[in-house]
């Protein structure tokens, strides 16, 4: 489990050092600023040595500064307005090429969700799905298009695949009035997190239904609720948050469904294919 800094701070702060309790101030009073800075800038600010900042982090429980930084970023997502996450951006992002910035950062993340991928929990969130009366799929504000895209594809599938769209608070229960055990639930949240989705997925859980949580790391609302949690990282790019690794997630997700499934998938997709030109749904590019 992620640390939570500030309870950690909070908790510690009777034993710290003058210049510790400095450090800790700030962190505070300024975790959005605070979260960005390396340990040297820190120092500078509340007038301590760099040395002293990384003595704080290990005295926190952290393996070094870069990892309590991590952690302080990690807790922020959650909490920062969009105002704050355009500040944030402009200390961070490098305005002159845009492009390389946002893209070499999606190449981080998808790395990092690679590398911390649980099989487990993959493959047992596919053995969940394919075993399902029903799957249910809600993903809310920007986690929308996630939703909608996996639902997309699990229709072409799946029999009994219902998107739920919260065009009201009491709608949201209303589609999902008969979900039951042997049902499965599918919540997408990323920072920051929606209400809506956590309560839908409770409301899914006390009904016996198995949950599937797809969210950023263990400081997710998701953890505890969840039946089973496959984590794709987000990286916060001024006032949105990149869904790229997600979006390879749910691809992933996808395609492993498709390969298990008994049915024959190449004959869905054919009558799909004669179906779909019958109806002209897509360009042939002839004249």
């Amino acid at each position: 489990m992620e640390k939570d800094i500030l309870a950690l701070l909070a908790n510690e702060n009777g034993g710290f050092s003058k210049g510790q309790k400095r450090i800790a101030q700030y962190i505070v009073d300024n975790y959005d600023k605070a979260a960005f800075m390396t340990a040297g800038r820190l120092g500078d600010t509340v007038g301590v040595s760099e040395s002293t900042v990384v003595r704080f982090a290990a005295e926190l429980g952290y393996d070094g500064y870069p990892s309590m930084r991590k952690a302080l970023q990690e807790m922020i997502r959650s909490r920062l307005t969009s105002v704050q996450r355009i500040e944030v951006a402009r200390q961070t992002l490098n305005t002159d090429n845009v492009i390389r910035s946002i893209i070499n950062a999606d190449v981080e993340t998808l790395e990092l969700t690679l590398s911390e991928c649980d099989r487990e929990s993959f493959d047992a969130a596919v053995d969940a799905i394919i075993s399902a009366k029903h799957v249910y799929i809600v993903g809310m504000r920007s986690s929308t298009c996630l939703a909608n895209f996996l639902g997309f594809y699990f229709n072409l599938l799946l029999e009994n695949v219902y998107i739920i769209h919260d065009t009201a608070v009491s709608e949201v229960y209303e589609q999902m009035m008969r979900i039951k055990q042997g049902d499965v639930f599918i919540g997408i949240s990323y920072p920051r997190y929606s209400k809506r989705t956590l309560r839908a997925m409770k409301f899914a859980k006390s009904t016996g239904a198995s949950v599937i949580g797809i969210t950023d790391a263990e400081s997710s609302p998701f953890v505890g609720v969840a039946d089973t949690l496959l984590y794709a990282k987000s990286n916060m790019v001024s006032f949105l948050d990149s869904l790229v690794a997600p979006m390879s997630l749910i691809n992933a997700l996808i395609v492993s469904v498709g390969a298990k499934l008994k049915t024959d998938i190449e004959s869905t997709f054919s009558r799909l294919e004669s179906i779909w030109k019958d109806y002209e749904v897509y360009e042939t590019g002839e004249l």
